[in-house]
């Protein structure tokens, strides 16, 4: 070949030709995926016909499981595409008002379809939902609150358990929406109306997530005693999902410890931090769980274990609350205020400097406590100084009530002006370890009851299939016992023409 032949293969092109290229390489990759995306979604719907029809919960979690995966990838045209395969003229007023509102919140057109199907309320509520999904990543916040108004008006309308998953997560994301917006307000009287239904429907999923956003409602604008009372009159089902659960105890956690119900804060914390899975997905709950209940331990008169700042996902955000603990733990009243002046932001960004600021008696009484320890006998001025207090008359005072809290088992001698520290009483000679035994065994017990309420037991299709297979058995016999008699009258009747010939 020759430099001349070579010269004419290699063209190159113009940059309209290159521009033209990758228009036509991405609309082929983009054709591709929306094929997929498509495939994947009317096999999703397939398995929400199948569970609608056996009345089985298992198909419509399948379906469900995987729209974190079509999140990514989707497209309204796609999702506008299946839409228009549902659109029967057959369907209910409200399934057809709510696809249209999807199709319009999409910005897509409805298409005409002569051979549509009949779409079933969890199917709608199941595009209305992914619809949701691209609406909140679009960043179309007010076209996504309109949108999931009429969701929730669709689903409160329809009382179907078969509806129960879907719904849950519709309501999830329509507080989300009004949240984002700044109306979150405006969706409490929903949600309350949807509760109720919920409960008298015996949809214990969107119960759960009911109750979960209503107590994040209340909390958002910092009515805890409404929020306190509504946990007191209802009940948490104890099917809820553990993502659900885990959030419900972490509210709980923090209206108890607003609450000055530390003990209970306490348990409901170490709860949602077990419920929630340790990895880098639940990162931001699990910091965010770990910040208040170190507050809450040291608040309790505790102090944290030091493996809890040591997690590489915590250890970062927890720096101000590690130092925290320092301050707290040696009883230096100048080194909490100090902290508490260098991270006050911080604080008053995590929402916690209410519950910092009660530290500080704590923090007086760790170090009246090490003081007790060290000393047999101290004088009144020497605890000022060491504690940093005003006068020697807020020393007695607080020494005093920390010998009626039990803080520690000392005397006051008003006369000389010092304090004397009791004999240690050896701790195993108390009933506290047989306290302490009694917690660590109602723990585990209580752990084996929700490992053993939490299997799941396959459903009953396979008895169907069970029942059509012994019934295909029997037809099988009977067939063959008919061959069997044919046979023998086709025998007897020849035996019969012989006689007669």
């Amino acid at each position: 070949m020759s430099n001349n032949e070579g010269a004419t293969m290699d063209v190159e092109l113009t940059p309209e030709q290159k521009l033209a290229e990758e228009r036509r390489i991405l609309s082929e990759g983009t054709y591709r995926d929306r094929a997929d995306v498509s495939v994947h979604l009317n096999r999703n719907v397939k398995f929400l016909e199948r569970g609608i029809a056996a009345s089985e919960t298992h198909y419509i979690h399948r379906a469900l499981r995987t729209v974190l995966a079509l999140r990514k990838r989707l497209q309204p045209e796609a999702l506008a595409e299946i839409i228009a395969a549902y659109a029967s003229p057959s369907n209910q007023k409200k399934v057809s008002d709510c696809l249209g509102s999807i199709l319009e919140a999409l910005g897509q057109r409805p298409a005409a379809n002569s051979a549509a199907k009949v779409c079933e309320p969890e199917v709608c509520m199941y595009f209305g939902l992914l619809a949701q999904l691209f609406l909140l990543d679009a960043k179309a916040y007010e076209r996504g609150a309109q949108l999931s108004n009429v969701l929730v008006a669709t689903v409160s309308s329809t009382q179907r358990r078969t509806l129960d998953s879907v719904a849950s997560r519709v309501f999830f994301y329509y507080s989300r929406f009004f949240e984002v917006v700044g109306r979150l307000s405006d969706a409490r009287a929903s949600l309350l109306n949807a509760l109720q239904t919920a409960t008298l429907s015996s949809m214990k999923e969107t119960k759960a997530m009911l109750l979960t956003l209503l107590l994040r409602n209340y909390m958002h604008y910092k009515l805890y005693d409404q929020a306190e009372r509504l946990a007191a009159k209802t009940s948490f089902p104890a099917e809820a999902p553990n993502n659900v659960l885990a959030r419900y105890l972490y509210y709980m956690g923090r209206i108890e410890a607003v609450q000055l119900n530390y003990s209970q804060a306490q348990m409901h914390l170490l709860e949602a931090t077990r419920k929630a899975p340790s990895n880098a997905t639940t990162a931001g709950f699990q910091q965010t769980v770990h910040k208040i209940y170190v507050i809450v331990e040291l608040l309790m008169g505790n102090i944290p274990e030091r493996s809890i700042f040591r997690v590489p996902i915590l250890k970062k955000p927890l720096q101000p609350y590690f130092e925290l603990t320092q301050a707290v733990r040696v009883g230096d009243l100048a080194q909490f205020q100090d902290v508490v002046g260098r991270y006050q932001e911080r604080f008053l960004q995590d929402q916690v400097l209410v519950l910092v600021q009660r530290l500080r008696h704590n923090v007086i009484k760790a170090g009246i406590r090490s003081i007790s320890v060290a000393y047999s006998r101290i004088s009144l001025r020497d605890i000022c100084i060491k504690l940093h207090l005003d006068s020697e008359e807020d020393a007695e005072y607080i020494v005093a009530k920390a010998i009626r809290d039990g803080v520690i088992d000392a005397t006051i001698d008003h006369e000389k002006g010092y304090v004397k520290s009791a004999e240690i009483h050896n701790v195993y000679a108390t009933s506290e370890p047989q306290h302490a035994f009694d917690r660590r065994i109602t723990f585990c017990l209580n752990l084996y009851n929700e490992s053993v309420k939490s299997m799941r037991y396959p459903g009953g299709d396979h008895r169907k299939e069970l029942a059509y297979a012994d019934e295909a058995i029997k037809r099988e016999r009977e067939y063959a016992q008919e061959l069997e008699n044919e046979d023998f009258d086709d025998d007897v009747d020849g035996d019969a023409m012989d006689q007669d010939l």
